[in-house]
């Protein structure tokens, strides 16, 4: 079936969510798992919170803590499961590029992701890294919803 899964995910509660249930998938397939956290570049005029309060530096410093965490949640899920992985923190402007360069990149066969659930004019204004990701991607993508 598939033997390499990359799981992109962002830390918030659907990705926390569909973790258990990608790992298990991984498990079941017998299939390694690659996670990928994308972090945004620093840009001076932002509507980003972060960007606004902190420096380049102080950004990056806690963009790569965030990611760390994250990945490390990956990483215990898939060490208590005995499935084999590894994780990576990618810089990319575009998350969904990211995620689809990084499948390519590896290796992986499927995408599997969570879905945050953004529709309506929220979808609109926000974007869904999950739609894009959808239809750009030329391997199959698992959402989990």
């Amino acid at each position: 079936m598939f033997q390499h899964i990359l799981f992109p995910t962002d830390g918030q509660a659907p990705s926390r969510t569909a973790l258990g249930q990608c790992v298990a998938f991984a498990k079941a397939c017998g299939a390694r798992l690659t996670a990928v956290h994308v972090v945004l570049p620093f840009h001076v005029l932002t509507t980003d919170v972060e960007m606004l309060r902190d420096t380049p530096e102080t950004y990056a410093a806690h963009r790569q803590a965030r990611a760390r965490a994250c990945l490390e949640q990956v990483a215990e899920s898939a060490r208590a499961q005995g499935v084999v992985y590894e994780t990576l923190i990618v810089e990319h402007e575009d998350p969904y590029q990211a995620i689809i360069e990084a499948a390519r990149i590896h290796h992986c066969d499927l995408i599997a992701m969570a879905s945050h659930g953004r529709r309506g004019m929220r979808g609109m204004l926000l974007g869904s890294e999950t739609q894009k990701v959808l239809t750009h991607s030329t391997l199959p993508v698992l959402v989990y919803r």
